[in-house]
């Protein structure tokens, strides 16, 4: 029988093990099995804590997800400026933790299993809605909301597309480089409606 308060580091344990195995032999190939080998203990193990292999990945997808929010949490602490917060979530989106090979392998796993699984479609989707609103919040306090809706989109877009082409090809050899990209993205973004603004202005005048 496990030890009382076992429960929350086995299961961090597991998770660990799954993302490897995901990593090392495919989402599909992950088993229970594997995935016990890996945190060097028995598939029945597994089951005290999961109730089947849906459950850990799902979980494994948790994970993941709350780590990242961390790391946005953490950096949007330091400043109340909306354009260093949007730059704050650039930058954890982008972060050193999100390139490392196994962190990919379980991303992709999760983008390509997820339309056929509810639960896992359920995770993407709250990823996608806490990005955008996120952006949102502080884009809403620089230009009106109709720029701030597409400039959310534009900005999601282009960390999805960026960090997918990673993701496939390897990561980046500067990892700057898409922060940095995505950051331009913004910049012009910005610069692109204050010149709006003065335009109107000049022909009111």
């Amino acid at each position: 029988m496990p030890k009382l308060g076992m429960a929350p580091i086995r299961r961090k344990q597991l998770v660990e093990a799954a993302i490897a195995a995901i990593h090392a032999h495919g989402f599909a190939s992950a088993t229970v099995a594997r995935i016990a080998r890996e945190a060097g203990i028995s598939a029945g193990m597994v089951h005290h804590y999961f109730k089947d292999k849906d459950e850990l990945l799902f979980e494994t997808m948790r994970h993941l997800l709350a780590e990242l929010r961390a790391d946005a949490v953490a950096r949007l602490a330091g400043t109340d400026d909306p354009r260093q917060r949007i730059r704050a979530i650039i930058d954890a989106c982008f972060g050193d933790s999100q390139f490392d090979g196994k962190v990919f392998s379980a991303w992709l796993a999760l983008y390509g299993n997820a339309r056929q699984s509810p639960r896992l479609m359920n995770i993407l989707s709250l990823y996608h809605r806490r990005l955008r609103s996120s952006l949102l919040h502080d884009l809403r306090r620089l230009v009106p909301e109709h720029h701030a809706l597409r400039f959310a989109d534009g900005i999601a877009a282009m960390i999805d597309g960026l960090w997918l082409r990673y993701a496939l090809t390897g990561k980046p050899a500067d990892p700057e480089t898409p922060r940095a990209l995505t950051r331009d993205y913004l910049a012009a973004a910005l610069a692109h409606t204050s010149n709006d603004r003065a335009a109107g202005l000049n022909m009111r005048s």
